[in-house]
Parts: structure tokens; C-alpha cells; sequence
């Protein structure tokens, strides 16, 4: 099972207007742009009239129309699919909304993005029927949007990956999650791939499975005990010359 996630240059552009309020009920509107890709081919505008957060009516540019989501709604939905003036405004705010401003508010953090440290790492090996896990984590990353997916042998996996929704740090950093579930299968080739504003390209992680985790932990404490005892072994040697620098030799 997967979990509706939002792709990397995804962007929600809200603009809400309050019709009135009474005894605490209330009616409102908003405008959403979303999108996904980077030369905004896929934009769609949600246009959609609310009554006490219960959608009522929705424009969706993707269907072109209007649609009812209750009784009063529906009669709304037809109405307005009806009129072509106002068809064609919403069919044209695609991109004179939200085009335009995707690109306003893209242009602005462009300079300001911050790469993602991105960790690969097994958290279930595979036992009898049971699938292996790989969990693939995005950190430290600005801006927010944000696209993690699995390849498996050159192909996007579209099964048994869930992931998280990006989520705040608290210090104007984010960070996701990923996991895929597999059945191990001998050469294979599997990666996390991670699109973000601060590559032109797409940053691709390959899964190793030929060492578990607990051997590449004992491989890097080994390298690190390796790398301490030669320089140890480097100062020794240089006091020690240094220390023979000094002595006069008496012969008896």
C-alpha cells in the first residue's frame, strides 16, 4: 500500500475568499495549482466552493467542468458548465494563475535551495515468505517539494512503496521517507532516486545488496581504526626522530 504523496515541484497556490458567517457555519472558495514537473506541462487547477470544510462544488481543469459533490452542488455544477464565459476564464487561469505564479514563486527560492542528505538503508531482510525492506531518507533539504521513488533493473516501481509527506524540521529544513518492500531476486539493480530544486538532475542512490548493514558498519569502524593507528604510528615516528635529533653520542 502507498500513500498519496505530493511529486517534487509541486506547488499549492490558495487563494480563499469568505461569502459569509453565521452561528459559526460559513461558505468560502479557494483556487489550488499543483503541478509536478518542472516546465509545468502537467499544472492543474482545483477551483473549489466549500461549505463548512465540505467541498459542495469543484472546477477541475483536467475534466474541463464543473462537479457537484452534494445536492445543492450538483445543481451549482450545471449551471456554471453551462455558462461559456465563465468556462473559458477558468480554462485560461491555468495559465494566467497559476502558471504565472508557479514560476514567480520558483524563481525566488532557486538560489536559496539546499541539497538533501539522503541515507539508503535496510531495515527488513527477507525471511521465508516474508518481503525485505529498503528505506530510502531524504534530510535537511530546502525547498519543500520534493520527489523520492524506487527503480528497480530501469524501471519506476509503482508497488509496495510507502512514503511519508514532507515534513517540517522546525528550522526551515525538511525531510522524507520512503520504503519499498521486495523479494530479493539475484542481480538486480535497485535505487532511490530524489529529484529536488537543488539539482538539475536527478540524484540516483544504488542499494548494494551483496553486504548488510552490519557488515558496512564493521567495514567503517575498521577503515576508521586503520586510518587512527597510522597516524599514531606517523607521531611516534616523528618524536622519536626528533628525540634522537637531540642526543650526543659519547664513546667509551
Amino acid at each position: 500500500m502507498s500513500l498519496p504523496k505530493l511529486f517534487v515541484f509541486h506547488l499549492m497556490l490558495m487563494l480563499s475568499a469568505f461569502f459569509g458567517t453565521a452561528d459559526g457555519f460559513y461558505y468560502y472558495f479557494k483556487s489550488d495549482c499543483i503541478y509536478s514537473t518542472k516546465d509545468y506541462s502537467d499544472m492543474v487547477l482545483l477551483h473549489s466552493y466549500s461549505f463548512n470544510k465540505n467541498v459542495d462544488v469543484q472546477y477541475n481543469s483536467t475534466l474541463g467542468k464543473f462537479v457537484g459533490f452534494s445536492e445543492e452542488g450538483v445543481k451549482w455544477a450545471d449551471y456554471w458548465n453551462k455558462d461559456k464565459a465563465i468556462m473559458q476564464k477558468l480554462k485560461a487561469a491555468v495559465d494566467i494563475f497559476c502558471r504565472y505564479n508557479a514560476q514567480l514563486y520558483d524563481s525566488t527560492i532557486t538560489d536559496k535551495s539546499v541539497k538533501p542528505k539522503v541515507m539508503l538503508s535496510s531495515v527488513k531482510q527477507a525471511s521465508g515468505r516474508h518481503p525485505a525492506m529498503l528505506l530510502c531518507s531524504a534530510y535537511n533539504f530546502y525547498p519543500e517539494k520534493i520527489k523520492v521513488y524506487w527503480m528497480r533493473d530501469g524501471k519506476v516501481v509503482t508497488s509496495d512503496v510507502t512514503s511519508t509527506m514532507e515534513m517540517a524540521d522546525g528550522d526551515w529544513y525538511y525531510q522524507i521517507h520512503s520504503e519499498l518492500e521486495y523479494t530479493p531476486k539475484s542481480g538486480e539493480k535497485i535505487s532511490c532516486v530524489v529529484e529536488h530544486a537543488s539539482s538539475t538532475q536527478p540524484m540516483v542512490y544504488e542499494w548494494d545488496p551483496s553486504m548488510s548493514e552490519s557488515d558496512r558498519n564493521k567495514i567503517a569502524i575498521g577503515a576508521s581504526g586503520l586510518v587512527l593507528g597510522i597516524i599514531l604510528a606517523a607521531a611516534g615516528l616523528i618524536y622519536y626522530k626528533k628525540k634522537s635529533a637531540g642526543r650526543i653520542l659519547v664513546p667509551n
